[in-house]
This record gives C-alpha cells, structure tokens and sequence, in this order.
C-alpha cells in the first residue's frame, strides 16, 4: 500500500508520539522523585524501585505486544495497551504506599511498552534500507521531544500540584493517544503476513533470533547504551539536586538540554548514514560512547566542578542519539514478517537492561562516582557485544 506525503507525516507524528510513551512514563516524574520518597516515608532506592519497575515493564511489555502484533495485526494490540496504560497510570496515581505505586508501575511500563514496540514494527511495515534509518530517526527526533520537554513540564507541574498529578497527566495523556491511533492510524500488517501459529510458534519465532549473530549483536549494543543511558535518567535527580543541590527546575533545564543534544545527534547520524553506511556511524557512536564515560568517570573521581561533569555527561547521553537509530535499521532489516518479534526482543534487551542499571547506581548511596561507573561499565559491554558478535558480518559489509 501506497501512503501520500500527508499520510507519511501523520504516520511519522503518531508513531513518534506513540514511541514516546517509554520516555514519558519514566521521564516526567523525574523531578518528583525525592518529593515522593518523603511522601510516602520510604528511602532514595525504594524510590528509584518505581523507576526500574518501569523499565521491567516496558521491558518485557514489548516481548507481549510485540509477538501477539505478528499473530493479531498491528492496531488491536496497540489499542488495548493504551487502554490499560490510562488505568495503570490512575493505579499510581492513587497509590497509597511504595508496594502498591511499584506493582501500578509494573503494569504501567507494561502498557507503555506497546506504544514503543508497536511504532518501531509499523515503521518496518512500512519501510527498508535507508529510507528505514530515516524513519527510525524522524521517530527519534519527534521521540527526542519527549524526554526535552517530559522532566520540564514535570518540574512545572510540581509548582502546581503534587507528585500524584503527575500520573493524572499521564493518564489524559494516554486517552488522547488512544483516540489519536484509532482515527489517524490503519492496521499496517494484512493478515496473510502474519504469524498463523499458536503460543509455541511465537515463542519459537523469538527464539530464533537468539541464534542470529549479527542482530544480536546489533541489539545488545543498543541495549547496553540505552541501559547507561538509564542509569543516567534515574541517578541523575538525586545527583544533581540533592548533591549538587540544584532546584527540580535547574535540574529540569540541565535535562533538557541533553535530550536536544540527543536529538542533534540523532538527526545528524541518519544524515551521514546515507553518506558513510549505518555500521560506520555505529562504531562512531560506540567510540564516542567509550571516551564520553571515560571523561565522566574521571570528572566524578577528581571531584570536577558541576560544569564538567555536566559536559562530560552531555558527551555520554547524546550518543544514543547515534547507536538507536543506526542499531535499529541495520537489527530490523532482513525481520520481514517477524518485526514485531525482532522489535520486541530490542526493547526487552534495553529495558531489562536499564532495569539492572538503574539500582546498581544506589547499592552505596546515589552519588556522582556511582552514576558514573554503571554508565562505563554498560558502554564497555556494548562494545563488546558489538565487537564479538557483528565481526565479519556479510549484511554489514554490504552497508559500508
């Protein structure tokens, strides 16, 4: 099926929207962190817990939408997440104590997973090749909006209502997608493209990617950085306000600032993928991501004033603007019909991943030394993945 121009812009706004469900739910109450821990008289890492409950959430959320849009079509799947989105967001809203809030967040990340997953498989409907990379990173420059403005608009929200608020919002938020899909989006899978087995044969559809080197490969290394990236979004707000003592909207602005250096990078990778080839401005990326935490690392170890830190923090979060969309293309291009399975385990690996970050950052206390050792170790271990698992790779050489 052929799309208009117009269609294509619809499609690029909703899916990106769609896809920013990830960051907006872990995002906008950053700056409420501290708030709800004295709140609800728990401690800095039962508070980040509702963080890495997220992450599981949309973590293994994916792995559920993903495979039963390859079985059922793309909208049905994506119209019953947004549903249980806005009541799981009412669940946390409502909590009355830390257990409940964290069970509500489980189930909201879950929810919010199938925005994520389901934008990233509608593109592979639609697209290949480098008009995919394009895409993917349109989607990143409308999802780069998301994690600039999220913890903004949280440390506004803050001056006018409670942390509970926050979850309100993303409750209308949710609703407003929902009918924004069902009006502007068509089911992109036709159902002889789809998977016409049961439960095992979706299983075995995800396991066969685990066998698959080069996407592998391509997966782990854009999951371990979005996993530094993790630990970067949920140490952060105690680093930077309660070390550094910085106000929520100092630290909003500080946020901000490195999700438009995301989106920079983002927009300028997939330009010079056309030039260069997707894998070459991966390894850039990876490079880049190597030194970037190195400098973090010995910034927060000599006790650097916070303007250092904070460059040498910018460097380490905007390279995700490189690997994402050059790791995506070059892992969905030959998933044909299994994108939904192969989108999914993408997102499994970087939320699953994010979830173990996020928690090692306080094993101690949260402190900027912590923050910055779990972001090189996670860009070391994508290096490696991508350098053992990617060598001597038939589809990569043909890209370069």
């Amino acid at each position: 099926m052929k799309y208009t121009t117009k269609q294509q812009l619809n499609y690029t706004l909703v899916l990106g929207l769609l896809a920013s469900l990830g960051p907006l739910c872990t995002d906008l109450y950053l700056p409420a962190l501290p708030e709800l821990a004295n709140e609800l008289q728990t401690t800095t890492a039962s508070a980040q817990l509702s963080l890495t409950a997220g992450l599981i959430g949309l973590g293994f959320g994916q792995l559920i939408f993903g495979t039963l849009s390859d079985k059922l079509g793309r909208m049905r799947p994506l119209l019953v997440s947004l549903v249980v989105l806005m009541a799981a967001s009412i669940w946390c809203a409502l909590a009355p104590n830390i257990g409940q809030l964290i069970a509500a967040r489980v189930l909201q990340g879950m929810a919010g997973a199938g925005g994520a997953v389901l934008s990233r498989a509608i593109a592979r409907d639609l697209y290949s090749g480098h008009e995919l990379t394009r895409f993917f990173g349109l989607l990143m420059l409308v999802n780069g909006l998301a994690p600039i403005f999220a913890p903004v608009l949280g440390g506004v929200m803050l001056t006018l209502m409670d942390w509970r608020g926050i979850f309100f919002v993303l409750a209308i938020i949710s609703t407003l997608l929902l009918v924004l899909s069902r009006l502007r989006l068509n089911e992109t899978l036709p159902p002889e493209r789809r998977n016409q087995g049961g439960i095992i044969s979706m299983i075995k559809s995800i396991g066969s990617l685990f066998g698959q080197r080069q996407f592998m490969g391509f997966c782990l290394a854009q999951g371990f950085v979005g996993a530094g990236m993790f630990a970067y979004i949920g140490a952060s707000p105690f680093v930077l306000q309660d070390i550094y003592q910085l106000s929520p909207q100092m630290f909003s602005l500080c946020f901000a600032v490195n999700g438009i250096g995301l989106v920079i990078a983002a927009q300028t990778s997939t330009r010079l993928s056309l030039r260069y080839g997707e894998l070459q401005v991966l390894k850039f990326g990876l490079g880049i991501a190597g030194c970037a935490s190195l400098l973090l690392l010995l910034a927060s170890a000599l006790h650097a004033p916070l303007v250092v830190l904070l460059v040498a923090l910018f460097f380490s979060v905007i390279v995700m603007g490189i690997v994402a969309p050059n790791a995506s293309s070059l892992a969905m291009q030959n998933q044909g019909n299994n994108a939904g399975s192969a989108s999914a385990l993408i997102g499994v690996s970087m939320f699953s991943l994010g979830a173990i970050s996020v928690p090692l950052t306080g094993l101690k206390g949260t402190s900027s030394l912590s923050m910055a050792l779990t972001i090189l170790g996670c860009y070391t271990l994508a290096i490696l993945c991508f350098t053992l698992l990617t060598k001597k790779d038939p589809v990569g050489k043909a890209l370069v």
